[in-house]
């Protein structure tokens, strides 16, 4: 199965640089990593490069023996899901709509039965079965959040990139949320890849951790070792103490400087 990993990658916008030699080390099937760091780190930056939306100045991002640089725009398309942080809706469509939509893009336009239970099926397992008929621009950012989610989760590929799926979410919502994209990747033997806020969420749902800060990947590793690193103190300016809770889950308790 196929590994994911990327050497010496660089990135521009003009004369800014905003990733330098970036390296991030292979990637399994059926493990999530998230991708951590402060605002204006890189991460969406990052997950824009491996989705092909920007090239890299630098370095090369590899899957398997491939070179994504080498795809055609299709086929890393069929390889590759990227939800972006920001939904952009139309009021002319329905949820079970825009979900339909991303399951045929790349399979043709003529829908089937099979089609039709396929989505709803994704559907519920996103727990919005009962906003299938609701048009996406009545919906609050909470639930715009869970079609997206919804919409990547019904894509067979093999690389999974998720820019802030719980940015707008509820506690609830945040669990059930990493629950199912951690579900999917064993399921399905895919690599995902979750960038996120919250690293107790980090630390509780990834199997692995990649933190980025003014560009550069500064550590990654298991949570355990990148979250107990001097790097995190650094990087985000705050105080960190790391304990561990009845489930032996990490916990990051932060503190201002």
């Amino acid at each position: 199965m196929n590994t994911l990993s990327a050497s010496d990658l660089g990135f521009s916008y003009g004369a800014r640089p905003v990733l330098q030699n970036a390296d991030f080390a292979a990637l399994h099937p059926g493990q999530l990593t998230a991708l951590i760091g402060p605002n204006a780190a890189g991460k969406s930056t990052l997950f824009r490069l491996i989705a092909g939306l920007a090239k890299p100045t630098t370095g090369q991002i590899m899957l398997g023996d491939t070179d994504l640089s080498d795809l055609p725009t299709r086929a890393r398309l069929k390889r590759i899901c990227f939800m972006p942080q920001f939904f952009a809706a139309n009021a002319a469509l329905t949820v079970f709509d825009v979900v339909m939509m991303a399951h045929k893009q790349l399979k043709g336009w003529r829908v089937s039965e099979a089609d039709m239970q396929t989505v709803s099926r994704a559907l519920q397992a996103a727990g919005i079965g009962h906003l299938a008929e609701a048009y996406v621009s009545d919906l609050s950012g909470g639930q715009s959040q869970m079609v997206s989610v919804a919409q990547a989760l019904i894509r067979n590929s093999e690389v999974y990139l998720f820019d802030e799926p719980t940015s707008a979410l509820d506690l609830r919502h945040q669990l059930a949320v990493l629950t199912r994209i951690k579900s999917a990747m064993v399921e399905r033997g895919a690599i995902g890849m979750v960038a996120l806020h919250d690293l107790n969420l980090a630390a509780r749902f990834a199997d692995h951790l990649i933190l980025l800060g003014q560009g550069r990947i500064l550590a990654q590793g298991p949570p355990e070792t990148v979250l107990r690193s001097s790097a995190i103190s650094q990087t985000y300016g705050v105080e960190v103490e790391i304990t561990t809770g009845p489930r032996k889950d990490l916990i990051v308790h932060a503190y201002a400087s």
